[in-house]
């Protein structure tokens, strides 16, 4: 069997058979899930760090020019979205175009994104959750092993990480439920953080000193700053003012949307597919676009941007509330109830992609049969929702969350770049095809989505790459050994479509 063989359009679509996924998603509630898996910590954290740091006021253009990136890959998976009205997201994509050694490598890749960053979320979100609470849960509980402090002079070691845990068994609870409970909580979860979004812009509205927008750029010669731990940042390398800034802003601020493409991991848990997940991804992204210009806008008007420099990341908006919003400390506590409810979604949806991505892989023989199981009421596939909840709850409560670092990020731009690639390679091959949602301008958007996204991979720490390079060996390595032998494609044992597939359509 080649490595390079490929699924047809019609093997792809005749997965959606009887004992399949359930089909109860509308636009409405996977716009729901774009939102609920892209407005998260990134939009609280992110902002002022690269306001602080790299773009100044001018963080607002950032994320214009951080979304024109998301944008090509988004209309690329829309399109494929509406082709290929199943679950697998990427894999399943690339499984069309590339065939099936590079099926595999996404789908490993994913795990990155998914499962990693469902861990490294729940690990903030104890974070959050402890603070909420005034920090009544012992380090011991809430922290890994890995991780000490020091206590009225003694080193106290993290036990595990027991927060973190929790959300995640209430979480993967949900999901073997049912994908619709999962979306209704998930829609509610996203009102309560969008509400607080809109409640922080209008009142902060207010507070706006335009004398923090002047200059909307970091000048070159801006002074030094002089940071907690004594050492001074300089504003004169390129990326650290003008354009320049902007740029390596869009860098930092990408990570805040990173998300929107689990929507087309709940492709064959749509009603109408075709027409609903074109809708669903690019909504999300726009929604979200807009939230993130006019938050960035109010932030850095509240509080001049060198005060991120001083104030610690994570708490920059509390900071700049309590600091500059007199009377409005009880915005600082909905701000992080709005967090944990943005971690808690993201959560939600990391983990119902990754268990998507996992189902398809199963079907098509490269996982175990396990994986692939579905409950016998809920049509969920929860075998791999426990499975998925002891690794993910394992490096949750075990490993400290500075150890992913950007290997989540890695995995998204990668999945984005073989997405684009695989848009342009199904144009040529069958330019016939039936296409309910067309990207347009092929190929030159799909060409600036490779390229921003594969920018974005070359600027990332190198100690990321060589990790992500690991991590591929370890996946090729399952491949050759069990996932290619098995394959049910290179057996012959994937079949075509039958009128019974069909019965129920």
């Amino acid at each position: 069997m080649s490595v390079f063989v490929k699924k047809s359009i019609a093997q792809l679509t005749a997965a959606d058979k009887e004992g399949s996924l359930k089909r109860t998603l509308g636009a409405g509630s996977l716009i729901a899930l774009g939102i609920g898996a892209i407005i998260g910590a990134g939009l609280f954290v992110r902002t002022a760090a690269a306001a602080g740091e790299h773009a100044g006021s001018a963080v607002t253009l950032s994320f214009i020019v951080a979304a024109i990136g998301c944008a090509f890959a988004g209309l690329c998976y829309a399109e494929f979205a509406s082709i290929i009205p199943i679950a697998g997201s990427a894999y399943t994509y690339a499984y069309a175009t590339m065939g099936e050694i590079i099926a595999w490598i996404i789908g490993w890749a994913l795990i990155l994104e998914y499962a990693l960053g469902a861990a490294t979320v729940s690990i903030s979100w104890s974070e959050y959750a402890n603070k909420l609470l005034g920090g009544k849960i012992p380090y011991e509980w809430s922290h890994s092993p890995m991780e000490s402090v020091l206590i009225n002079g003694h080193s106290v070691h993290g036990y595990a990480n027991l927060p973190a845990l929790l959300i995640l068994v209430i979480i993967s609870a949900l999901l073997i439920k049912g994908t619709q409970e999962s979306a209704l909580v998930n829609g509610i979860i996203v009102f309560i953080k969008v509400a607080i979004v809109l409640v922080f812009i209008a009142v902060g509205w207010q507070f706006i000193n335009p004398a923090n927008h002047t200059p909307y750029l970091i000048p070159a010669n801006a002074p030094d700053i002089k940071l907690q731990d004594g050492t001074t940042y300089s504003y004169l390398p390129f990326f650290n003012h003008g354009w320049g800034g902007i740029i390596s802003g869009a860098g930092v601020v990408f990570f805040a949307f990173i998300g929107f493409d689990a929507v087309s991991t709940a492709a064959q848990e749509a009603k109408n597919p075709s027409r609903d997940m074109p809708i669903g991804i690019l909504g999300s992204l726009v929604v979200c676009t807009v939230l993130y210009i006019l938050f960035s806008w109010v932030l850095t008007g509240v509080a001049p941007y060198t005060d991120f420099m001083k104030s610690g990341k994570e708490a920059s908006v509390a900071y700049a509330i309590s600091h500059y919003m007199a009377g409005y400390t009880w915005l600082s506590t909905l701000v992080t109830i709005a967090i944990l409810a943005g971690f808690s979604s993201v959560i939600l949806v990391m983990l119902m992609g990754q268990s998507r991505v996992f189902y398809t892989m199963s079907h098509d023989g490269l996982l175990p049969k396990i994986f692939s199981d579905l409950h016998p009421k809920f049509k969920t596939p929860y075998k791999s929702n426990i499975i998925l909840f002891v690794f993910v709850g394992a490096f949750a409560a075990f490993v400290p969350g500075s150890v992913a670092g950007d290997l989540t990020s890695i995995g998204t731009l990668f999945a984005f770049v073989l997405v684009c690639f695989g848009v342009i390679i199904l144009r040529k091959k069958e330019p016939n095809l039936a296409r309910p949602f067309k990207t347009p301008l092929v190929p030159l958007v799909p060409i600036l989505g490779i390229i921003i996204c594969t920018l974005m991979i070359i600027g990332l720490p190198r100690a990321t790459l060589m990790s992500a390079g690991l991590w591929m060996i370890v996946g090729l390595v399952i491949y050759f050994g069990y996932s290619k032998k098995r394959s049910k494609l290179g057996s012959g044992a994937d079949i075509l479509p039958t009128a019974s597939d069909f019965e129920k359509h």
